[in-house]
């Protein structure tokens, strides 16, 4: 990709658990740029829908894709009007090319007690996450297949193809300030 058509915009993609959020709101922190969460974007969208399980929302998206057309929209919109914006989301890197697209790697052997020693009560509550690791690991294999097979279905993308991607990073032992410091320098290099 030629420098001039790059954007100052870091779209952080990967595995459920691999610290997309809290990644991404740091590397926006540390660079002064908006950050922008596709998946808090969805679970408002359907909760204005009276749906407050995330889960519940991937399986409705299976059905009628207006969530996902919804949130597609916005990051299209952020695409071409944005600049300065780290973005968590499964499809940024898809519907913006032109920004250093990351993906954040982690099996869900390492990601689901790494969710569980850091959920809120709120969000255990609200997205009916259970205490046995072994019933969530699988909860949260279903999420990965649903959203695959919606992905794949609506664009004919495999989200974890990690050729779709500038940087991919292993974040299993890594604390998120190494992790973010390395994000951060594979960024300034591709900016050139």
């Amino acid at each position: 990709m030629e420098s001039s058509t790059k954007k100052h915009i870091i779209t952080i993609s990967g595995m459920l658990g691999a610290g997309k959020s809290t990644s991404a709101r740091k590397i926006a922190e540390e660079l002064g740029y908006m950050h922008f969460s596709s998946g808090d974007l969805m679970r408002a969208i359907g909760k204005e829908n009276g749906i407050d399980d995330i889960r519940q929302v991937n399986l409705e998206n299976e059905k009628d894709h207006k969530f996902d057309y919804m949130v597609d929209e916005r990051l299209r919109e952020i695409g071409a009007n944005e600049d300065g914006v780290v973005i968590d989301s499964r499809m940024a890197w898809h519907w913006i090319p032109q920004a250093f697209k990351v993906f954040l790697n982690i099996s869900l052997d390492d990601a689901v007690p790494r969710i569980l020693a850091n959920v809120s009560p709120e969000r255990r509550a609200t997205e009916h996450i259970p205490n046995d690791p072994m019933e969530y690991k699988r909860l949260l294999q279903e999420r990965m297949d649903s959203e695959n097979r919606r992905y794949d279905k609506l664009y004919h993308v495999d989200i974890y193809n990690l050729s779709h991607y500038d940087f991919v990073i292993d974040t299993k032992d890594k604390p998120f300030d190494i992790v973010v410091a390395e994000v951060l320098d594979a960024y300034r290099r591709w900016l050139g």
